[in-house]
């Protein structure tokens, strides 16, 4: 697979098949305002979600499900305001696709009017290929998303990893190859073996974007939360930290919290005459 450094030029959809059939690995993470998408873009990430799951890392819910379209909105439209070179892609929330089609193309119209957003993402195989098959006529790509899906965790009711068993793992390759005949341009896997992710990459032409999915798929996508270790209520196994950040944080909160307390901050040097 190639690791060359990524090209400078706008990321599309069609960049992204064209991306898979070169075998190059499509590098993903979530975004969720400005300051921390305009560095994700400056550092090469090819795709930002502006994911639902700002529910739990931002908004300190326990779940998605109660993420709004106004929250959704106010969180894309900043992150697009900061991105040159990602694609940038929004999660529809719960409710806002499962009614019906013509209520998720408001909704997504929304994101792409108000917000920016260049392609939106929705849970969930063949109940909704119908309404990726709508939404793509109109001009609004899809990415899907199939495995463990957070916002059926009540249906699930455990996070366990789904596609184990026969039927299941059917039932996702099944899912993948209508999504994609319904227009999606790229699926994501969430915590599924990483076999059935392999035989899911190979069965379709569009990308399939890992997490918890093993390495045998076209990329990863993060929790940026997760992955900086900003996010420390849990830590899921297919979660590499590459820093600690909230310790670091930590550390200099108390620091300047010492230096206030002690008179040592500010100095004359950070003081006006």
């Amino acid at each position: 697979m190639s690791t060359h450094r990524p090209e400078s030029r706008k990321v599309t959809t069609e960049g992204l098949r064209r991306m898979k059939k070169r075998g190059e690995r499509i590098a993903c993470l979530t975004a969720y305002d400005a300051l921390m998408a305009g560095i994700l873009d400056a550092s090469g990430i090819d795709v930002l979600l502006v994911g639902d799951s700002a529910g739990t890392v931002v908004q300190g819910l326990d779940t998605t499900i109660q993420v709004t379209l106004d929250q959704m909105l106010y969180h894309c439209s900043m992150v697009t305001r900061a991105v040159k070179r990602a694609l940038v892609v929004c999660d529809l929330p719960f409710m806002t696709f499962q009614v019906s089609a013509e209520e998720a193309l408001r909704c997504a119209g929304r994101l792409f009017k108000e917000a920016g957003a260049e392609a939106v993402k929705l849970e969930g195989g063949k109940p909704f290929c119908g309404v990726v098959q709508r939404l793509t006529e109109s001009g609004i790509p899809v990415m899907g998303h199939l495995g463990l899906t957070p916002q059926s965790i009540h249906h699930f009711g455990t996070y366990r990893v789904r596609g184990e068993d026969e039927n299941e793992a059917q039932q996702i390759l099944d899912d993948a190859k209508r999504l994609e005949d319904a227009g999606a341009f790229a699926i994501v896997l969430e915590k599924i073996p990483s076999d059935l992710a392999r035989q899911v990459a190979e069965s379709v032409e569009i990308p399939i974007i890992g997490i918890g999915a093993g390495v045998d798929v076209d990329g990863q996508i993060l929790v940026t939360h997760d992955m900086l270790g900003l996010f420390t209520r849990f830590h899921p196994r297919f979660v590499r930290r590459y820093a600690e950040i909230a310790k670091e944080m930590g550390s200099a909160f108390e620091a300047y919290a010492s230096d206030v307390r002690a008179g040592k901050f500010p100095s004359a040097d950070e003081s006006y005459d």
